[in-house]
C-alpha cells in the first residue's frame, strides 16, 4: 500500500466517470464535493432532482447515486487508487449519501479495473433484444458480481416472468390515469429551452433518440417516454416474446441497502456490458408500492427486489446527455 496526493484535476476525471451512471429518468440526482486535506471525496444526494410523486422516499434516488459511487470506485482502481467507502456516515446529514477516502491501491481492487472500459459503453437499451438465450455462464457470472456487493441477482422462472411483466402493465396503466405520474415522467422528456425561449440544449433527462421504437405487438418491456412526447421518425419494431429478466434484491429494505443495490446494479450493468450484452431497467412496478411487494420471487430469501433489469443482445442505445463535471464538482479549499 502506498501513500498518495490527489490533484483537483484527477478527481474530476474520476467524477466524470462516476456521472455515467444510470439513474431515474436520467435525472443525474448527485453532487460531488472534493476534501483535499483528506483526499476525500463525498457524495450527495441531490433533493431538487428527487421524483417526488414516484420516488417519494428517495429510494431511486440512493440506488442512481449509489451507482454513481460504483463509477467512482471503478475510476479509482484505474487511475492507481483505492476508495475507502463509508455508507451514510452522518446521521445528522441526510443527503450525505458516502465518502470515499482515496488511498494507495492494494492488490484485490485490481478486478474493479477490468470493467472501467465498459463505464462510457453502457447504455440504457430501449430497443428489441433477439429471442436468443442468455447463457447460463454468463447469468452466473453477473450473479456472482452482485453478491461481490452484499446483494442476490436472481432469474425468475416462466411462471414469474409472466408475472412481472402484467405488473409493468399494471403499473402503466396507474401511471396513464395519474396526471401528476405523467407530467412528472414526461417533465424528464421535455425538450429543454433557455431563458429566451428557444430550443436549448439538455444536459439530462432522456432525449427523443433513447426513446426507441413502439411496440407493434402489444406491450414492451420497458418505459415508453414517447406517450405524452411523441416523437417523430421513432418507428415500430417487435419486441422479444419472453424478455430475459433479472430481480436484484436486497435482505432488507433500508437506505444502506439501497446503497449496497446501486453498487451491485452498476456492478452487474457493467460486466454484461463487458459481456457483449445489451441492458435496460424495468422500474414502473416497482415505483408502486401495492405492486412492488408482489415482483418478489417467494421462493427466495431476499424478498425486497430494487430494480428488474432486461438482458439480451441487441443494440446497445444511444448515448444520454450529462451533466457537465463543473456542475456537479465542489473542490473545498
Amino acid at each position: 500500500m502506498t501513500a498518495t496526493t490527489l490533484a483537483p484535476g484527477t478527481v474530476a476525471e474520476l467524477v466524470g466517470d462516476a456521472v455515467t451512471a444510470p439513474s431515474m429518468h436520467n435525472a443525474q440526482p448527485w453532487r460531488f464535493v472534493f476534501r483535499p486535506e483528506a483526499d476525500v471525496v463525498e457524495l450527495h444526494g441531490d433533493p431538487d432532482r428527487a421524483m417526488t410523486r414516484t420516488d417519494p422516499s428517495h429510494r431511486a434516488l440512493h440506488l442512481g447515486c449509489a451507482a454513481a459511487l460504483f463509477n467512482l470506485r471503478v475510476s479509482a482502481v484505474h487511475h492507481g487508487f483505492q476508495a475507502r467507502v463509508r455508507l451514510l456516515p452522518d446521521g445528522s446529514r441526510p443527503w450525505l449519501l458516502a465518502t470515499a477516502a482515496l488511498k494507495g491501491l492494494s492488490d484485490e481492487d485490481h478486478e474493479l479495473a477490468a470493467l472501467h472500459a465498459a463505464l462510457r459503453r453502457r447504455h440504457t437499451s430501449r430497443f428489441p433484444f433477439a429471442d436468443e438465450p442468455v447463457p447460463d455462464a454468463l447469468m452466473d457470472g453477473l450473479s456472482s458480481a452482485a453478491r461481490l456487493e452484499g446483494c442476490r441477482l436472481t432469474v425468475p422462472g416462466d411462471w414469474h416472468v409472466e408475472t412481472v411483466l402484467g405488473l409493468v402493465r399494471d403499473a402503466e396503466h396507474r401511471e396513464d390515469i395519474d396526471p401528476l405520474v405523467r407530467a412528472e415522467t414526461s417533465a424528464w422528456a421535455a425538450e429543454t429551452r433557455t431563458s429566451t425561449g428557444t430550443p436549448g440544449t439538455r444536459r439530462d433527462g432522456i432525449p427523443t433518440a433513447a426513446f426507441g421504437p413502439r411496440s407493434s405487438r402489444g406491450p414492451s418491456p420497458v418505459r415508453d417516454f414517447g406517450r405524452d412526447r411523441p416523437a417523430t421518425d421513432r418507428g415500430w419494431a417487435v419486441f422479444e416474446r419472453r424478455p430475459q429478466l433479472a430481480l436484484l434484491s436486497t435482505p432488507a429494505d433500508t437506505p444502506v441497502d439501497w446503497m449496497r443495490a446501486g453498487q451491485a446494479l452498476e456492478r452487474v450493468l457493467l460486466q454484461a456490458t463487458v459481456d457483449g450484452l445489451a441492458t435496460s431497467m424495468t422500474s414502473q412496478p416497482l415505483e408502486w408500492p401495492e405492486l412492488r411487494w408482489t415482483v418478489r420471487d417467494p421462493l427466495e430469501d431476499m424478498g425486497h427486489v430494487q430494480m428488474v433489469l432486461r438482458l439480451g443482445y441487441g443494440p446497445q442505445g444511444p448515448e444520454t446527455p450529462r451533466r457537465p463535471v463543473t456542475d456537479v464538482l465542489e473542490v473545498q479549499q
